[in-house]
């Protein structure tokens, strides 16, 4: 399954907003990982699960948070939804302050009753982080440098 799941998503060339890619100085913002999560639903659940993702997108866009990228199965194997968050700008303390207000005042779910209110929608779930992106070029590049730097006992 994960081996379909990286192919689509290199024929869809899901990348990084470009503004992350084209900081100034990368090293000045922290970023997060690129997170992609797949479910497969309980039967029924499909537009409560999305409603709530709705609800969620209110969230972080609260925070100035992008909303997540959601996909739709259109074929292949059994999944129903692909959830895509690409890396982004860490948020500040206020952020998080503004999320869990907003998180608050919609009546949200929080902690256990989190977990419990998203398993009950869920029949089986894939959650993966990775690196990137980036090209092939820039890995062989990086791994030399690597290589270099530790010849050289850095």
């Amino acid at each position: 399954m994960l081996r379909s799941l990286t192919f689509a998503l290199l024929a869809l060339g899901l990348t990084a907003p470009a503004a992350a890619k084209e900081a100034a100085d990368p090293a000045a913002v922290e970023m997060t990982t690129p997170v992609f999560e797949m479910f497969r639903l309980v039967p029924g659940k499909t537009e409560e699960f999305i409603r709530d993702m709705e609800k969620w997108d209110k969230v972080s866009a609260a925070g100035g948070q992008p909303p997540t990228q959601l996909f739709l199965h259109a074929g292949g194997e059994g999944w129903d939804v692909l959830l895509y968050k690409p890396a982004r700008p860490k948020p500040t303390p206020a952020q998080e302050a503004a999320m869990a207000a907003k998180a608050k005042e919609m009546g949200l779910p929080s902690g256990l009753l989190y977990f419990v209110d998203i398993r009950e929608k869920m029949a089986d779930h894939v959650h993966f982080e990775g690196t990137g992106p980036l090209t092939a070029e820039k890995w062989v590049a990086q791994i030399e440098s690597e290589r270099a730097a530790k010849m050289r006992g850095q």
